[in-house]
């Protein structure tokens, strides 16, 4: 597929994921999973902004639309930036190591590939865990007629947010910069921290409404 996946239908974009072919794959799904989050947050605010009932939150609502907006369009380009940073650990992985000389520059490269091939995931992680907070206050605030909407957002923050962490915990392992691995583990034990807790919460109040 084109490195451009975002510009694919849907149709184009499973049937990659489907192939044989090595991209897309999991990072490119939990990126595309956790813009369709945003993208229900933003759909439950401009489903509530401008009507009488919801008047009082109608600036939260503009407030969490376009911080909505922006992680969506953070998440999408997540698509293209996950395949080239598969694209440059393979890269690395291809290098010749017949010399000394050759064994070095292919470790050097392989290195960088894995440190930057850990931190798009991670960068998903940071935008994923966003979505689970703005899908909560949502779920308080949001036009009761799409809440379950809500519901669906927090899901997919969340399930966006732990597959990326999958990848993190793939490529870091891997790293011999152990300072570096560590550091953005650190970073992604505390961004897993409460988010599950946040789901159930979130879940359970779109739960609430419609019960």
């Amino acid at each position: 597929m084109s490195a451009e996946i975002k510009d694919s239908s849907i149709e184009e974009f499973l049937d990659g994921l489907a192939s044989q072919a090595a991209t897309p794959g999991g990072g490119s799904a939990a990126a595309i999973i956790g813009a369709m989050g945003a993208a229900l947050v933003s759909m439950v605010c401009n489903l509530t902004i401008g009507k009488k009932k919801y008047v009082e939150v109608e600036d939260d609502m503009k407030r969490l639309l376009a911080r909505a907006e922006e992680l969506r369009l953070a998440l999408t380009e997540m698509i293209a930036d996950d395949v080239k940073a598969f694209d440059q650990v393979m890269g690395a992985y291809g290098m010749p190591k017949e010399t000394p000389e050759e064994k070095e520059a292919r470790t050097e490269a392989l290195q960088a590939a894995l440190k930057t091939a850990t931190e798009v995931p991670l960068r998903c992680c940071k935008v994923s865990r966003e979505v689970i907070d703005l899908s909560g206050e949502v779920s308080d605030k949001g036009n009761l007629n799409v809440i379950s909407d809500a519901g669906v957002a927090v899901l997919a923050g969340q399930a966006a947010l732990k597959s990326a962490a999958l990848n993190v915990l793939t490529n870091a392992r891997m790293i011999a910069d152990k300072e570096f691995a560590e550091a953005k583990l650190k970073e992604l034990e505390e961004l897993l921290a409460g988010a599950d807790g946040a789901t159930e919460q979130a879940y359970g109040v779109v739960k609430g409404k419609l019960s």
